[in-house]
């Protein structure tokens, strides 16, 4: 099928190779309309590479993605981020826990665990492969080892080298058996830092030999396992070089190509971050470097007109290209040999409840106070984003009004139960809560004569609270693991997860 691609004999202008180089957004929600459609086809006819997928409904994309492939010369990269599963993208589709929770609920010297941890990878394989999506951007193989990492936290398995290790070549195994291409991120690793890059740069102030045995560890670990493409943080790293990773032909041609031996495709993360916002010519340094694909760029045709041009004054070569989509061509070689799945979704949405259920850990446990009756004189309070908690399902739960840190009075109670949200998002800037809201807190916590302390998102912030009679990790502020922390406290289900991370 693909005999003559190598030889470019599609590929008829030097445009159409570089449009080859480019992963475009594609936003799920807008496919409706009849001139962001033909916006779409245009860049396909033009001989755009893939599209990153955000947002949509489940069938629909499927749908607009065959015909976006049928009317394609050269099969399209299909990629998502779609750590939970498919549902963190698309509507009707499953959403499974964060990485963390899926880390704190297996334990990988259980035999019943690791088949569970198997049933979960494929599940998200298949809706997948089912939507169409061939190009999974997971699993992420930071190993989060700053408490106060505004963009990975949660998102990692651990702070545990060989645990991320572990499980990511476990995700990386079964996608890569699918005939998906996994895509274990951000290299040389965005664990340890407080900065988010998608608004500025973040510096890993580590030496070699630092990094090689955490930072690196699981991408040497992802290499071994087969991954099919790595994607380049937008990190500066001392080091191993002054320039950004992402731009740095240290980091990815001498370190990961050369010294680490990856052959795969090598992908940036997505080019509208503000991380590169100070430096030049960002996707042709990107190409000089040794990437194969820009991920994400602000104008798609803008970026083509930029890399001619370096062409034109020999800037980069040809030949640089061509070795990028010889790559490329080989990996999309592969699509053809993806099989549609029969997917049962209903069961997939029993799993991922089931890994919930099993991922609630009870970190700190005093006696006398668990589980909670009906009848139980409780007090609870929201804290952290109001956006999650005001629809939050523990208002039913509870014989009194939820209260606020904002409340000037809170009624006396036998029990205080304080619920935070927290979410790991880009653009947020933060995993955590205010240090006023600490304040608040603690203060709380003096006052009551029983406090429980839930964390519905970052584990981290529950080490603020030791004072606390009992300490919750939920790792998500999800309605699902809200549930399961209701379970857990009424003693419908035994607390299961263990902690994946040191938070003290």
């Amino acid at each position: 099928m693909f005999a003559n691609l190598i030889n470019f004999s599609m590929l008829d202008s030097i445009e159409k190779k570089l449009y080859q180089l480019i992963i475009n957004r594609l936003d799920g929600d807008k496919i409706q309309s009849k001139d962001y459609q033909e916006k779409i086809i245009r860049l396909t006819e033009k001989g755009i590479g893939g599209f990153i997928i955000f947002g949509g409904e489940k069938d629909e994309i499927k749908e607009f993605i065959a015909g976006l492939q049928a009317a394609s010369e050269i099969p399209l990269f299909i990629a998502s981020d779609i750590e939970r599963g498919a549902g963190q993208q698309f509507r009707n589709a499953t959403y499974f826990p964060f990485q963390m929770a899926v880390a704190a609920a297996i334990e990988k010297n259980r035999p019943e665990d690791i088949l569970l941890l198997d049933i979960i990878i494929q599940a998200i394989a298949d809706e997948a492969a089912d939507i169409g999506i061939n190009m999974p951007l997971i699993p992420v193989m930071d190993a989060n080892q700053n408490p106060d990492n505004p963009i990975i936290c949660t998102r990692a398995f651990s702070d545990n080298p060989k645990t991320v290790a572990w499980f990511g070549s476990h995700y990386i195994k079964f996608l890569e058996d699918s005939g998906l291409i996994s895509c274990p991120k951000h290299f040389p690793g965005h664990g340890d830092t407080a900065v988010d890059s998608h608004i500025s740069l973040p510096v890993i102030a580590k030496s070699k030999d630092d990094l090689m045995k955490t930072d690196l560890l699981p991408f040497i670990k992802s290499i071994e396992a087969g991954a099919g493409s790595i994607m380049i943080g937008h990190l500066k790293v001392p080091a191993l070089d002054s320039k950004p990773a992402s731009l740095s032909k240290k980091i990815i041609t001498d370190l990961l190509k050369k010294e680490l031996g990856f052959n795969g495709l090598i992908i940036t993360d997505a080019l509208n971050m503000s991380a590169l916002k100070d430096f030049g010519n960002v996707p042709v340094e990107c190409i000089k470097a040794g990437v194969d694909i820009l991920l994400h760029p602000v104008d798609a045709d803008m970026t083509v007109k930029e890399l001619l041009s370096a062409i034109e004054s020999k800037e980069i070569s040809e030949n640089q290209i061509d070795s990028a989509l010889e790559r490329i061509i080989k990996a999309k070689e592969r699509f053809s040999k993806i099989k549609k799945p029969d997917v049962n979704y209903k069961a997939h949405a029993f799993i991922s409840e089931q890994i919930s259920d099993m991922s609630i850990t009870l970190v700190k446990s005093s006696p006398g106070i668990l589980p909670i009756s009906k009848d139980k004189d409780a007090n609870i309070v929201f804290a952290g984003d109001d956006d999650i908690y005001k629809s939050s399902i523990l208002k039913n739960h509870f014989n009194s009004e939820p209260q606020t840190l904002n409340s000037t009075k809170w009624p006396v109670a036998e029990l205080l139960i304080i619920a935070i949200f927290t979410s790991v998002a880009a653009w947020k800037g933060s995993s955590g809560i205010s240090d006023e809201e600490k304040r608040k807190i603690i203060e709380l916590i003096k006052q009551a004569k029983s406090s429980i302390v839930i964390s519905f998102g970052s584990p981290y912030v529950l080490r603020h609270f030791k004072e606390a009679d009992i300490l919750i990790a939920a790792y998500e502020p999800s309605e699902q693991a809200q549930m399961a922390v209701i379970k857990c406290l009424k003693g419908e289900i035994d607390f299961q997860g263990k902690l994946p991370v040191k938070i003290y």
